[in-house]
């Protein structure tokens, strides 16, 4: 079989442009119990990967008419040039960490080799080591990443290993073009289905008055340079105030995003009374190893950023209710066409440089419960990563791992300096809900709505189970 990618793939690959890479991460930290062998880290790794093709497949460019790029076999692949390790600088404190993951996940990955790398950040204290996995989000979306990720730490795996396959050269052009035409013609074939999904993914992605965001100095053009910080929750406190207040999880992540970045507007000297906030959602709720690739859509929400928290959370909850699509994902096939169409015109760049749809992005994803380790080291916390586009200057990534809700906050530096205040700001809104949820008696019955994640483009762990 030809493995070309998809059309979403694509899209990924076409919205790369500018000063940063499309690429997202994971920052495991390891709680080691003996010194840290690059050799040793390199061969657990190396026997992992051959559990997932896609780590040891390049994409490659067919000839005019022949279709899609197609994935095939590195015949130079070498895990050497995929794990490599760093030192952290002085003084090896978080901040010191997420500077050097931020140069990693921004640093471009070679597009001749598979679209992946493994870093380990040696010399933080405490005996603990970072590794720093960074994947082109062409290679997969966030519910594949998780599944990659559950392939290369320890304890037992659906994936068994897969053998290279002796063909690493491109099939001839006349089977190239004879599959491409044939995939079109499946496509035609298709086309009602086709055109009720693209109904379904407008609905979505959101009215026009979703799509407009108030004006503000969050969108502005991106430079090559990001900064990171975390803001840490406890995952029972916050299932249990969801539940109590008839939301979601999600929901109170947005709640607590949409009044820090109302804070972090204020001391800016700007009003801010609502945002836009682009929520990643999948059409699937789990992914193997051997089916990757993106399957992402999206869903633009206008929510409120005044007011009491607990009124707030209600409100957002409502919102997000009512936009929740039975089928998922599909606005997908909405942007992928929009963005590739843009990108033939040479307008992509400047349209994603100017365009005022949506004030940020807030991507979620379930990771596991229990405990993992890696080649025998304690995993203490995983950090997701994503990254900042266009003239978005500020996004966040959320991930659950052993009942810690970690919040990414991806920012411009050079945009957005006053990181520190949006980071104390994020915190205090959550605390905030923790305090008014602690000392009201006002409870919301719970509706049987599912406590859902959105899941979109950043990693985590093993693949999650169904939302319940």
């Amino acid at each position: 079989m030809i493995d070309r990618a998809s059309s979403a793939d694509l899209t990924n690959l076409v919205i790369g442009i500018g000063p940063v890479p499309m690429q997202v991460g994971a920052v495991l930290i390891l709680e080691n119990d003996k010194p840290f062998d690059l050799a040793a880290a390199r061969e657990v790794i190396g026997r992992r990967v051959s559990r997932v093709v896609r780590l040891r497949q390049r994409l490659l460019r067919t000839p005019p008419g022949c279709g899609r790029p197609i994935w095939m076999y590195d015949p130079a692949f070498d895990i050497g040039r995929h794990v490599r390790a760093v030192i952290c600088p002085p003084p090896a404190d978080e901040d010191a960490v997420l500077t050097v993951v931020a140069a990693l996940v921004t640093e471009p990955l070679p597009l001749r080799s598979p679209l992946w790398s493994a870093t380990f950040v040696t010399g933080l204290a405490g005996r603990r080591t970072a590794l720093v996995l960074v994947m082109h989000h062409v290679l997969a979306d966030g519910i594949g990443g998780l599944a990659v990720l559950a392939n290369l730490v320890d304890g037992p795996t659906a994936s068994p290993a897969v053998p290279l396959a002796s063909e690493a050269t491109l099939p001839s052009p006349l089977r190239l073009a004879a599959d491409a035409w044939i995939a079109r013609l499946r496509a035609l074939r298709h086309s009602i289905g086709h055109l009720r999904r693209l109904r379904s993914g407008l609905a979505e992605l959101g009215s026009p008055r979703t799509l407009h965001a108030p004006p503000s100095s969050l969108n502005q053009p991106t430079g090559p340079r990001r900064h990171l910080a975390v803001v840490r929750a406890d995952l029972t406190a916050v299932h249990h105030l969801a539940r109590r207040q008839g939301a979601s999880v999600n929901d109170v992540v947005l709640t607590a995003v949409t009044g820090a970045l109302r804070t972090l507007l204020h001391q800016r000297g700007e009003r801010a009374e609502e945002f836009v906030v682009s929520v990643p959602v999948s059409a699937r709720v789990a992914a193997s190893a051997a089916h990757l690739g993106n399957q992402v859509g999206a869903m633009a929400v206008l929510l409120p950023a005044t007011g009491a928290p607990l009124q707030r959370l209600r409100r957002i909850a409502a919102i997000t209710r009512a936009r929740k699509a039975t089928n998922r994902g599909s606005s997908a096939a909405v942007l992928g066409p929009l963005f590739r169409a843009l990108s033939a015109a040479g307008v992509l760049g400047w349209f994603m440089n100017h365009q005022r749809m949506v004030s940020t992005y807030v991507t979620n994803l379930r990771g596991p419960s229990d405990p993992l380790t890696f080649n025998g080291s304690a995993i203490r916390e995983i950090i997701p990563v994503s990254s900042a586009h266009g003239n978005v200057t500020v996004t966040f990534t959320v991930l659950s791992y052993t009942g810690t809700l970690v919040i990414t906050i991806v920012a411009d530096r050079d945009r957005c300096p006053d990181l520190p205040v949006l980071t104390d700001a994020l915190q205090a809104e959550i605390d905030a809900l923790y305090l008014m949820q602690a000392s009201s008696s006002e409870d919301r019955p719970v509706d049987g709505q599912p406590d859902e994640l959105a899941i979109g483009p950043a990693l985590g762990a093993r693949p999650p189970a169904a939302a319940k």
